[in-house]
């Protein structure tokens, strides 16, 4: 299942988020929340974030697999959403808007195109029994 590459690097960069909120905790001395330190506040946004559409996104190309479309959307889908993601990730530990923009835009690409792809490849006939 090609999906599973895009899960395991996916989950690489939740890992990454998650050591940065860690990082700016043991710097800071915080327990919880941000305690109003930025560079918390931005690691903390950076992790939400990804946390918010990588699952869904996931799903979505899973179930674009498993409804038979081509491996080679799947894998473009996989390529471009993980771009997405990182930029969008590096632009909000570093507080720039440009790559930010960039990141959101692919991922709202790839979740379109994954909802049409998976519309377009249902299997409709076994919907109806």
């Amino acid at each position: 299942m090609v999906t599973a590459l895009y899960a395991v690097i996916l989950a690489g960069l939740l890992i990454s988020l998650a050591w940065q909120v860690i990082k700016q905790r043991r710097a800071e001395l915080i327990k919880y929340a941000d305690g109003g330190v930025e560079a918390l506040v931005l690691a903390r946004s950076a992790h939400g974030n990804a946390v918010d559409y990588i699952p869904i996104t996931l799903i979505l190309m899973a179930l674009a697999e498993y409804n038979g479309v081509h491996v080679g959307f799947i894998h473009l889908a996989g390529i471009a959403f993980v771009i997405g993601r990182v930029l969008h990730a590096k632009a909000i530990l570093s507080d720039t808007l440009k790559h930010r923009i960039t990141g959101m835009k692919l991922t709202f690409f790839v979740m379109a195109a994954l909802m049409v792809l998976n519309l377009i490849a249902l299997p409709y006939s076994t919907l109806l029994g």
